[in-house]
């Protein structure tokens, strides 16, 4: 992490724990852990809007199109698999996030100290996806081969009056990916919340909405982070904020695309 502050201390890490998901039937529970020093709970149980209600079932039901399903499944798909360095398409997916990231400097190895600049929590980042998964390698990579100059300024923190200790961009990363999981109840065999289901017409839309929606909240995380006047400490309070302005925003009757969230335009290229 960045010690301007002084000390070694690890900022956030994500530990996911799942009881396991039967899509073709029942949906099981989630959590995440954060860690900021002290284990805090984050996101144990999710809100929920019922929209539909049956007798035999008292969760909500969303009937989806079979454009929305499918495009739900080929989502769900991704989001099972797990980082793997043995697989040289998940190496190369590496290589290049850095190469987008410091295109002045050459990586020595995979494994390197290097790595912290960015920071990941170690000299290996694949330590860090376990929260993620291989994803959250595709969202920072998309982030940074579409919003270059969001992802610079994020990962440099070039934009505004930034705090004595700063959240670790990379880790900051992955957790957004989860917080993300997690809001739009993307390991459901159906979304059970109003927002899940909103978002499943995104995604039919723009096969890319999840990545889109990954910078969206990035960018989002990052100026509540400044409106705030955050610290480290403050990181899930941040997170917390940042999930309300973005189930607001996806709520409103006038949004028809991604584009059109108002935090939208807090991203440039």
């Amino acid at each position: 992490m960045d010690d301007r502050g002084g000390g070694g201390e690890s900022f956030v890490a994500v530990r996911r724990m799942s009881n396991g998901l039967d899509r073709g039937g029942a949906c099981h529970s989630t959590s995440a852990e954060v860690v900021t020093g002290s284990s805090a709970w984050l996101g144990k149980g999710l809100s929920c809007v019922c929209v539909q209600r049956r007798d035999s079932d008292a969760r909500p039901s969303f009937d989806l199109t079979p454009m929305q399903e499918e495009c739900l499944d080929r989502l769900q798909n991704r989001l099972d698999v797990a980082y793997d360095g043995s697989i040289p398409e998940h190496q190369e997916a590496l290589w290049a996030l850095w190469r987008a990231s410091f295109p002045e400097k050459e990586l020595q190895s995979l494994i390197s100290d290097q790595w912290k600049e960015m920071g990941w929590q170690g000299k290996d980042p694949s330590t860090d996806f376990r929260g993620g998964g291989f994803v959250s390698l595709e969202n920072l990579l998309y982030f940074a081969r579409n919003f270059p100059k969001s992802f610079q300024d994020l990962l440099r923190k070039q934009e505004g009056d930034r705090a004595m200790w700063e959240y670790p961009f990379a880790v900051a990363g992955v957790n957004i990916t989860f917080m993300l999981i997690q809001m739009l109840d993307l390991e459901a065999y159906k979304p059970r919340t109003l927002v899940g289901a909103t978002f499943l017409k995104f995604l039919a839309e723009n096969e890319s909405a999840f990545d889109l929606l990954y910078c969206i909240t990035f960018k989002l995380m990052d100026q509540q982070w400044l409106t705030m006047r955050a610290s480290y400490m403050d990181f899930n309070a941040v997170m917390k904020a940042t999930r309300r302005q973005l189930e607001s925003e996806l709520l409103q009757e006038d949004i028809r695309y991604l584009q059109d969230l108002p935090s939208y335009k807090l991203l440039s290229q």
